[in-house]
C-alpha cells in the first residue's frame, strides 16, 4: 500500500519550517518518505509571522520545482494557522505572538506564496468573522479545515455553509481538560456528514480506545488518517527542531512541549499508522486503504490546481 499524508511538517531529520531549508534537505526528506511507503503528501507550514510564513512557502515551492522527486512526492501544501484560537490548549504548539484573526489580504499573500500548490488551509472558524476567509479559500478550490478551534456548533455550521469541508487532527489542538459533553470533539462529530475528519493514529495523540470510538461514530468513509509528522519521524529518539521548538524525543517517540503541557506534532510514520490500524483496531485492508490513501487524496482535491 502506498500512502498519502495530508499533514507533514518534516521528516527524516528535516523540518520544512526551517528558514535555511536546502535542496538536499528537501530531497532527503522526500526520499525517506518514499522509502517508508508514502506516494504523496502535503508539506505543512505552520503558524509564524506572516513574512516568515510567506518566505518559507516561497522557498519550499522553489526547491520543489528543481527536484523531480520532490515534485512527485509533494502533491501540494497545507498551511496550518495563523488564524487559530489563541487560547492555551487550543493553540497547541503554535507561537502566541504569531496567532492572529483571519484577514483577507494576509490570506491572499499566503495563497500567492504557495505558488498554486495550496491544497489545505487550517483555521479556527471563530477567528474568521463572517466566514470571509473561508469563503474566499473555498472559491479558490482550497480545502478549508477547522483546527486549533473552540468554535460553537453554530459557528461550525456557518463555516461549513461557507465552504469548510475538513477538521484537522480531531482530538488534538484542544485542552486536556474540557467540558465532558459540550466540547469541540463532540461538535465535530455532530456535523460529520459535512466534514472529512482527520486523526493521528499513534495511540498517544488519540488513545486507540477513543480512536476506535471516533471512527465508528463518524464512519470510516468520512475519515482520514494523517501523521502530523515532524523532523524526528522516520528516525528515532534524539534532539530535533520544529519551527521555534527545540525538542528532545524520548524512547516513546512522543514530541512534547518542554513543560509537558501539550504535544508538538508527531513522530510516527504512515507505515506505523497502518500497522496500528490493523493490529490495535483490527481494521481490514479495505478500511486501511480508505483511511490512508483514498479519502486523503479526495479530501485534499489533489487532482485540482488551485487558482491564484
Amino acid at each position: 500500500m502506498r500512502f498519502f499524508d495530508l499533514q507533514v511538517n518534516g521528516y527524516g531529520g528535516v523540518d520544512f519550517n526551517q528558514d535555511d531549508l536546502s535542496a538536499e534537505d528537501l530531497h532527503n526528506a522526500c526520499e525517506k518518505l518514499s522509502r517508508d511507503g508514502v506516494s504523496g503528501m502535503l508539506a505543512t507550514i505552520i503558524t509564524e509571522k506572516i513574512d516568515l510564513m510567506c518566505a518559507r512557502l516561497q522557498r519550499l515551492v522553489q526547491l520543489r520545482e528543481r527536484d523531480d522527486l520532490a515534485k512527485r512526492m509533494i502533491t501540494g501544501i497545507h498551511i496550518e494557522g495563523p488564524f487559530i484560537n489563541e487560547t492555551n490548549g487550543y493553540r497547541g504548539a503554535h507561537p502566541l505572538d504569531a496567532v492572529i484573526a483571519a484577514d483577507l489580504d494576509l490570506t491572499r499573500r499566503l495563497v500567492d506564496s504557495a505558488g498554486g500548490l495550496l491544497r489545505v488551509f487550517t483555521l479556527a472558524p471563530e477567528r474568521d468573522p463572517g466566514t470571509k476567509v473561508t469563503t474566499m479559500l473555498a472559491k479558490l478550490g482550497v480545502t478549508v479545515s477547522a483546527g486549533h478551534t473552540d468554535a460553537t456548533l453554530d459557528e461550525l455550521h456557518a463555516a461549513a455553509d461557507a465552504g469548510l469541508t475538513m477538521f484537522t487532527h480531531v482530538g488534538n489542538g484542544c485542552p486536556m481538560q474540557m467540558h465532558r459533553h459540550d466540547n469541540i470533539i463532540q461538535r465535530a462529530l455532530a456535523i460529520r456528514e459535512k466534514l472529512w475528519l482527520c486523526f493521528i493514529a499513534d495511540g498517544v495523540h488519540v488513545p486507540f480506545l477513543a480512536l476506535g470510538n471516533y471512527l465508528r461514530a463518524a464512519g470510516i468513509d468520512r475519515c482520514c488518517v494523517v501523521t502530523d509528522a515532524i523532523a524526528p519521524a522516520g528516525l528515532g529518539p534524539g534532539r530535533y527542531k520544529l519551527g521555534r521548538w527545540d525538542l528532545l524525543i524520548g524512547q516513546d517517540m512522543v514530541a512534547r512541549a518542554p513543560d509537558g503541557s501539550h504535544f508538538v506534532g508527531a513522530a510516527i510514520s504512515m507505515t506505523e499508522s497502518h500497522r496500528n490500524l490493523r493490529e490495535k483496531l483490527g481494521l481490514n485492508d479495505e478500511d486501511c486503504q480508505t483511511l490512508l490513501v483514498r479519502n486523503p487524496r479526495t479530501a485534499a482535491n489533489c487532482s485540482t490546481r488551485i487558482r491564484r
